[in-house]
Parts: structure tokens; C-alpha cells; sequence
């Protein structure tokens, strides 16, 4: 049951996402009341965990809400009851969402599948292939959509129903399972208990007390002249949810005999805050957990890889005349198998009886390395066990010392650096210049070291191939790091300001970003030429500027106009 401050926090948390979103777009927004700032902020937080896309200015334009247009860009479009459109491409997924955000609290108030029904206008679109009588943004990712059934290739539809009332949807109701088969639409109901799960805020220590067999655990240490011992631990799946859940009393009571009080404990989110992973939703991963579970329990440990710990510490004993061992761990983080651990939980929550009849049966494998107050440890331990696991090289990389570095920094300097998925910042209590995405940040500094032509459509080899090369110190002077965020959104301000002139978009940005390393720094005289060049410029065959930007003949041309070495 959801709770009051739980509804506070996420409000609280949408705020800080409004006024983000107003230094971001450089702008005070036209507002007709004040609770349309933490709606909005909804809006913005929401898409954030759901695509694991943090850059705000991305975000904005995904959102396709009558109303946030009308007040962001004066467009009073109909939505057609969706209120946002991500298109992954990667997974070929299009996520429709249709956000509520209520303004007050009420403890027993369901989501409505009203809400659901409201968002077929849209759906129906897509389904005929007919976007006719749409009009702005949304039309415009409707043609996108339909092109995209229309091709071989084969596309998923998924409709995120997300709220900030207490209950969601009900996942069996008869309605939404017809609405299913008639679009062929996957509905997924996102309430308050889901989302304050995932509220970003440093944890309190998490410890936990487990006894087990000498046989079902290994021991390892570094080399003889080092104390602190790692483990490698063989344990039931409800001892997994019970060192995991959010009763501190039974992640110390290591003797219980009777497991039936389990099927009322949650998981703590609190031992994932150092997970790599954010709100991932869905994935095929979790759904072969669900089969393994269901269909072979007993063959869980051979099938899944497990989870990884980290500690502050690990404390030993032998008791039972040294036939078992009792091991406290303290202050411990799960920084790979997130999901795993998720999904044994939810299974465990779907059927009281799934417990008993089948999480008995399983095993899992656990590691757990004692890392003292070592962050750097803990997170080269986090990079490395995710890195042969399907997860994005930015967020492997997003856990490296000197992005923490750059992180620190920048809130030296009143700038958000959002290195993961809900990030408003260390402190609560400063007041953010700026917010910037390490992938923005990256594209910067490519750009500046110059690669404006590469930023853009190479995003993931600049973590990849150009890693070491984009963020060494001998290319990246990391006190610079505040100028470099402040100077692309003086940059972004100023070509707002001559929209009416020429088309404003980052990849210009990354250039003006360039030729301040070379040409005298004045930004509007640079933003002249290099759209003069854009003009002038010819290739082989017509293109669009967007894509002049992106070809490496645009910019040698652009170096040879400006004389450039």
C-alpha cells in the first residue's frame, strides 16, 4: 500500500524535473496553474527511468501532451490520449504512454482503464494507417510508426499506463485483455508503489545475517598478505528474498523455520542503488526467469549467472561444531543481477503458493566482495561483472573514477552530471544550474577535440573506440568541465534567440563547440559561418543540413572556409 510521503517524494522529485526542464529550454514556461509544474516534471522523470534516455532536451521531444505543447511551444495539437512516444530501435519497440498525475492523495484510488480506452484514438491511427486527421508532433510520429508496420521488419507495440495513484490496473482485467488482441498491444500499468521503488536517494546500510553449510561456501583473498576475504555462496532462492527484503528484523533473523511470512515482505529497492541497471521494465531476460522458475526451479542455478555483492564488510564464524557458517554482511549493494533479484521477488508476489511450490526448490549463486569504503573497487567491480552481460557500454562506462570525478565537479559548480537514470543531484538542498547527461558531455568533448562531424551518429563508439582518447587527460583537462556545460547552453540560448533565422538543433552546437577551439569565441559570429557553410556547401549529391552536418566533406569544407588546421 502506498503511503502519503511516498506520493510527496514523487512529487517533490517532479518539481526539481520542472525546473530542470526550464533551465534546459531556457525559458520561463506559460503556465495556467501551479500544480501543472510537478505534472509536468511527471512527464519528464517518467520518460526518463521508462527509455533510460537523460538528456532532457531529448526527452521534451518525445512528449506529444496537448497541453505541455501548448505551454512549451504555444502548439495546441490534439495528443489523441497519448502523451509521449519513444521509439526504440535498437529492440524494435514503440512505446506509447499516457501519463496521470493526480494532485492529490488518496490511499485505496485505482488508476482508471478508462485512461486505456482514451488512448486508441491514437492506436487506431496506426492500426489503419491513416494519419489524416492528426495533426503536429503526433502526426508526426504516427507516419513514423506506420512506416515502420509497414516494413519487414517485425515491430512491438507497448502502451505504459503511468500514474501516480495508489493502485494500478488490474493485469487480468477482461477489457484490457481484448484491448490486447484487437491492436495487438502489450498494456503495462505503472503506479505509485513502482515508481517511488526507484526514487533515487542514497540508502541507509543494508546488512543481513545467513547461515549456511561449510560445503555451499568458498572463500577467496587476494594474496596471503591481505585479511579481507571475498565469498562465493551457494543459497536458497527465499533466503535470496529474505537478506533482500525491506524487513530489517528478518534480513537478521538467519534461524527461521517458517517461510510463509515472506509472502508478505517486499524487496528493499535500497540494495540496488549501485546497480547499473535503472527502471528497465520488461525485458526477454526476465520473462526466461519467469519460464525457469515456473517450469525448472531446480535447474535455476544452472541457468542463471547469478548475483554479485558488494560489502563494506564481511564478518565469519564458525558455529555447529564447525559445520556451518555464520556470515554477516554489512552494509552490502547488488551491483549485477538487479534484474534477476527483481524478478524472483515479483515471481514470489504473483501467487502466494509460488513460494512454497517452487522457490523452494531453487538455488542461486552469490558473490559478495568485501570492499571496505572503497567506491572506486566497488564500481570496477560493478563495470566488470555487467561487461559480459547485454548492457549499454555507456552505463558500464558511467561507473569509471573519473566520471565520478567529472560528477563531483560539477556539483562543485551547481551542475547536475547525470551519469544514471533519475539523477536531480547530490545535495537536496542546492539550488542546480544545469542539468547534463554524461552522453552530452561526451559529444562535447568529442566535438571540441574535433569530431563535431562524428558527436552526433557515433555516440556509442566515443565509449567504445574513442573512450580513452575522448576522456585521457591528455586531450580532456577535467577542470574545464563546468566552462564546457556552461558554454553549450550560453551556445544553446543564442540560437534560440535567432530561431527565426536558422533551424537551432545540437548537432550545430557540436560545431559552434569546435570552432570556439579555433576562430575568436564569439558565438554569434560563429553561428554566421558555420551556417553560411551549411548553405554553400554542395557534396555529391542534395542532401539535407542535418545531414551535411554529420559527413566528413561538410567539415573539411567548413575547415577549409575557415582556414582551420
Amino acid at each position: 500500500m502506498s503511503s502519503l510521503n511516498q506520493y510527496k517524494l514523487v512529487k517533490q522529485k517532479c518539481e526539481l524535473y520542472y525546473k530542470i526542464m526550464e533551465k534546459s529550454l531556457n525559458k520561463k514556461i506559460k503556465i495556467k496553474k501551479e500544480s501543472d509544474k510537478p505534472r509536468f516534471g511527471f512527464y519528464l522523470y517518467m520518460l526518463e527511468c521508462l527509455s533510460n534516455i537523460k538528456d532532457s532536451s531529448e526527452i521534451i521531444e518525445k512528449i506529444t501532451d496537448t497541453d505541455f505543447n501548448k505551454a512549451v511551444y504555444d502548439d495546441p495539437s490534439n495528443d489523441c490520449g497519448i502523451d509521449a512516444i519513444y521509439i526504440n530501435e535498437e529492440d524494435r519497440i514503440i512505446n506509447l504512454f499516457n501519463f496521470k498525475y493526480r494532485e492529490t492523495f488518496k490511499a485505496e484510488k485505482k488508476q482508471s482503464k478508462n485512461d486505456v480506452f482514451t488512448s486508441t484514438k491514437f492506436t487506431s491511427a496506426i492500426i489503419n494507417g491513416n494519419s489524416n486527421h492528426l495533426e503536429g508532433k503526433i502526426k508526426r510520429f504516427a507516419e513514423e510508426i506506420i512506416a515502420k508496420n509497414e516494413s519487414s521488419d517485425i515491430w512491438k507495440m507497448k502502451l505504459y499506463m503511468v500514474t501516480n495513484e495508489s493502485v494500478g490496473l488490474e493485469s487480468e482485467d477482461e477489457d484490457i485483455e481484448q484491448l490486447k488482441e484487437v491492436y495487438d498491444l502489450e498494456v503495462k500499468s505503472i503506479a505509485l508503489p513502482e515508481i517511488s521503488n526507484f526514487m533515487s536517494s542514497r540508502p541507509e546500510p543494508i546488512g543481513a545475517k545467513l547461515v549456511l553449510e561449510k560445503d555451499a561456501v568458498l572463500t577467496y583473498t587476494e594474496s596471503s598478505l591481505v585479511s579481507a576475504k571475498s565469498y562465493l555462496i551457494k543459497i536458497s532462492l527465499p533466503e535470496l528474498i529474505r537478506i533482500t527484503c525491506n524487513d530489517k528484523e528478518y534480513r537478521d533473523k538467519y534461524n527461521i523455520e517458517d517461510i510463509n511470512p515472506l509472502i508478505n515482505k517486499d524487496m528493499d529497492f535500497a540494495v540496488l542503488f549501485d546497480n547499473v541497471r535503472g527502471f528497465l521494465g520488461d525485458t526477454k531476460y526476465n520473462v526466461n526467469i519467469f519460464k525457469t522458475l515456473k517450469k525448472q526451479p531446480t535447474k535455476f542455478f544452472m541457468y542463471n549467472n547469478g548475483l554479485t555483492m558488494t560489502a563494506d564488510d564481511i564478518e565469519t564464524r564458525e558455529i555447529n561444531g564447525k559445520k556451518k557458517i555464520l556470515i554477516d554482511i554489512k552494509n552490502f549493494q547488488v551491483v549485477n543481477g538487479g534484474q534477476t533479484l527483481r524478478t524472483i521477488h515479483e515471481f514470489k508476489n504473483m501467487d502466494p503458493d509460488n513460494l512454497e511450490n517452487f522457490l523452494c526448490e531453487g538455488e542461486i549463486l552469490v558473490r559478495i566482495f568485501k570492499t571496505g569504503s572503497s567506491n572506486e573497487l566497488t564500481n570496477k567491480i560493478a563495470e566488470y561483472t555487467n561487461s559480459q552481460n547485454a548492457i549499454s557500454i555507456i552505463d558500464l562506462k558511467s561507473l569509471s573514477s573519473e566520471q565520478t570525478d567529472i560528477e563531483q565537479i560539477l556539483d562543485d559548480n551547481n551542475i547536475i552530471y547525470a551519469r544514471k537514470i533519475g539523477e536531480t543531484g547530490i545535495s537536496d538542498k542546492k539550488e542546480y544550474e544545469h542539468k547534463i547527461s554524461l552522453e552530452k558531455f561526451a559529444q562535447l568533448l568529442f566535438s571540441i577535440q574535433g569530431n563535431p562531424d562524428k558527436a552526433s551518429n557515433q555516440k556509442k563508439k566515443i565509449f567504445e573506440k574513442y573512450y580513452d582518447q575522448t576522456f585521457g587527460e591528455e586531450n580532456f583537462d577535467i577542470s574545464k568541465s563546468a566552462h564546457i556545460v556552461r558554454r553549450y547552453y550560453e551556445i544553446q540560448k543564442v540560437y534560440e534567440s535567432k530561431k527565426e533565422h536558422y533551424e537551432p538543433s545540437d548537432q550545430k552546437i557540436f560545431y559552434i563547440m569546435y570552432l570556439d577551439q579555433h576562430l575568436e569565441a564569439d558565438i554569434n559570429k560563429n553561428i554566421d559561418e558555420l551556417e553560411k557553410a551549411i548553405n554553400e556547401y554542395r557534396g555529391e549529391k542534395i542532401i539535407s543540413p542535418a545531414r551535411k552536418l554529420i559527413q566528413k566533406g561538410f567539415k573539411d569544407f567548413l575547415d577549409e572556409k575557415l582556414k582551420i588546421k
